[in-house]
């Protein structure tokens, strides 16, 4: 994880032990993105690590825990229950998965930080959990075998979505599809609170994911429930482009978004999204900037 905290004003490494903050040890890098960098040296070091042998940050207050993602990867459509949701066919779980691109510095926020409506009329900002996996090593064209030795962790994350600007009637297919303006929106991704190492989770791809506003439970699902599996969607990725060390791939999300209800997001509604065994992460929703 990063933090901030009086007399330190850039996110800085930290480690998260239930919910609380410590410094990270002595000469270890500075930032998350360092620590991915050289991930390989630090990695057993990590696995042994003990939070009571660490030095408590003060007044500390969590930031993204990447800033930022180099490639910000999303799966689209790639839950069963979330495509029946939508209308649409389920994809063929043997082919490549849809991906989309969200930019990373403009859309990431972390925990607890306030993510703007889009601007103008009706933007039907809509929620979606998601398991983000981190890329731990610079990979290309790997095997769903080999996937997992570049995965260092995973980290929660809310890929906010704008329906309302996702039509353009004034074009035809394919330019008819907005991605984005639906995707894009500043601080529509916000991940936290931390990235849990992989190893640390080893029944992810049947960790319960959950996501309530104000409270109210939306979406209940679990990761086996995904079309393409963490695995296959880290190798699709590969053979599509470079994976490097802070790269993040968004799994997709279950059913339960607003899109099929016409229920959508207001100014000052808090979501929360959990991942078992990765953890909660919150946001509250502004007034449009």
């Amino acid at each position: 994880m990063q933090y901030t905290a009086p007399g330190i004003n850039e996110p800085t490494l930290g480690v998260l032990s239930d919910t609380a903050i410590y410094r990270a040890p002595k000469g270890w890098p500075p930032t998350s993105l360092a620590l991915l960098d050289n991930w390989s040296e630090f990695v057993g070091q990590l696995a042994v690590l003990r939070a009571e042998d660490l030095e408590p940050a003060t007044n500390a207050k969590l930031v993204a825990p990447i800033t930022y993602p180099r490639k910000l990867i999303c799966a689209g459509a790639n839950f069963y229950s979330h495509a029946a949701e939508m209308g649409t066919p389920p994809p063929d779980p043997s082919a490549p998965p849809f991906f989309f691109l969200k930019p990373p510095t403009t859309t990431v926020i972390g925990p607890d930080a306030l993510a703007p409506l889009p601007s103008g009329d009706d933007p039907m900002y809509d929620w979606e959990a998601e398991l983000g996996i981190v890329i731990g090593a610079r990979c290309k064209d790997v095997s769903p075998a080999e996937a997992s030795k570049f995965i260092a962790g995973f980290v929660v994350a809310n890929d906010l979505s704008a329906r309302g600007r996702f039509t353009r009637p004034s074009a035809k297919e394919p330019f008819a599809w907005d991605w984005l303006g639906q995707k894009s929106q500043d601080g529509s991704c916000p991940i936290g609170p931390g990235i849990v190492p992989a190893w640390m989770v080893p029944k992810i791809t049947s960790a319960r994911i959950t996501l309530s506003v104000n409270g109210e439970l939306k979406q209940d699902s679990n990761m086996s429930d995904i079309i393409v599996g963490i695995y296959n969607l880290v190798s699709s990725a590969s053979k599509t482009l470079t994976l490097e060390p802070g790269d993040v791939i968004l799994a997709g999300t279950p059913a339960g978004v607003g899109m099929p209800r016409q229920t959508f997001l207001h100014a000052g509604d808090l979501v929360e999204a959990t991942i078992e065994g990765v953890g909660s992460l919150r946001t509250f929703i502004g007034e449009a900037a």
